[in-house]
């Protein structure tokens, strides 16, 4: 198989089991905490077996040890609030607030990147709106909060997105990753009291059903999709990999109303949102290739 299309196999075999990330996330029986807890542990143990000895911290400064540690905590609190959103509403309504990400992307990347805000990003962005309010007016209110949790997962997502694209030229991937997870499992462990003490109920031990699910949660939708997404974006365009990414919504919207009973509670209208959300969201590179050929 040619190098191009070997990469875009493993590009959306990557993007379809992120798919599964949401799925997972309503179907195992944990709080988001304890959920995120393992995840980031069973990952960082992983990405720990590829790396080389003494290969972790080599060349990096005391100053890029703290920028990726910090993105690691961003990254818990995404995959936290990510989880929160699930348990609040359902897979379905939280991949549709992740399809938002591009929006915020949008907004903030100026900002940390210091680059010239673009109109036609801005415009395309709240286009996502209409859509946004149809999929709001039609779930049940008791899923707002949900919604919300997975507006402000979908900021977080950008954020550390922006910065490890900022910073990721001063270290290979592979110890970026370990720092990452690293960082997010300390910084859990520290919040983890706290949320016991306000939860005295809650479990961190998962069941065995439940730890099969988070192995294949953290080694197959995590690391494993991360090892094929690097390796195709070596042979793959920003516009190719970017369209490809934003096919996760899709996969994991047909995938829960496949899998879970998320299309009982929720009307044909949500559908009609769902829609509008991703035309937006798939015509983004297409603008983005006229526009900056144009500039």
């Amino acid at each position: 198989m040619k190098p191009p299309n070997r990469a875009y196999l493993e590009l959306h075999t990557a993007v379809f089991l992120w798919g599964f990330t949401a799925i997972l996330g309503e179907v195992i029986q944990l709080s988001a905490l304890a959920l995120v807890w393992w995840r980031v542990l069973l990952t960082s143990l992983s990405v720990l077996l590829l790396l080389r000895n003494g290969q972790v911290i080599k060349g990096l400064s005391k100053k890029n040890l703290l920028q990726f540690a910090f993105v690691g905590v961003l990254t818990a609190l995404h995959w936290l609030t990510f989880y929160g959103a699930i348990k609040l509403s359902n897979a379905s309504v939280t991949l549709v607030c992740m399809a938002t990400c591009a929006f915020f992307t949008s907004l903030i990347e100026p900002l940390f990147l210091r680059t010239k805000l673009k109109w036609w990003e801005i415009f395309t962005g709240f286009l996502i709106v209409p859509g946004m309010v149809l999929v709001v007016q039609n779930v049940d209110v008791s899923m707002h909060t949900g919604i919300w949790m997975g507006l402000l997962s979908a900021l977080l997502a950008a954020m550390f997105s922006i910065l490890n694209k900022k910073w990721i030229q001063n270290a290979e991937p592979l110890p970026i990753t370990f720092i990452e997870m690293t960082s997010a499992w300390l910084f859990l462990s520290a919040v983890l009291p706290f949320f016991f003490h306000a939860e005295p109920g809650a479990a961190l031990l998962p069941s065995a059903k439940d730890f099969l699910l988070l192995l294949v949660l953290a080694l197959l939708c995590t690391t494993l999709t991360w090892v094929l997404a690097l390796r195709a974006l070596k042979h793959l365009s920003a516009f190719a990999s970017n369209l490809t990414v934003n096919l996760e919504p899709v996969y994991g919207i047909f995938l829960a109303w496949l899998l879970l009973d998320d299309r009982k509670e929720l009307s044909p209208g949500f559908y009609w949102g769902v829609l509008l959300i991703l035309v937006v969201v798939f015509s983004y590179p297409f603008l983005k290739k006229v526009f900056e050929r144009k500039n």
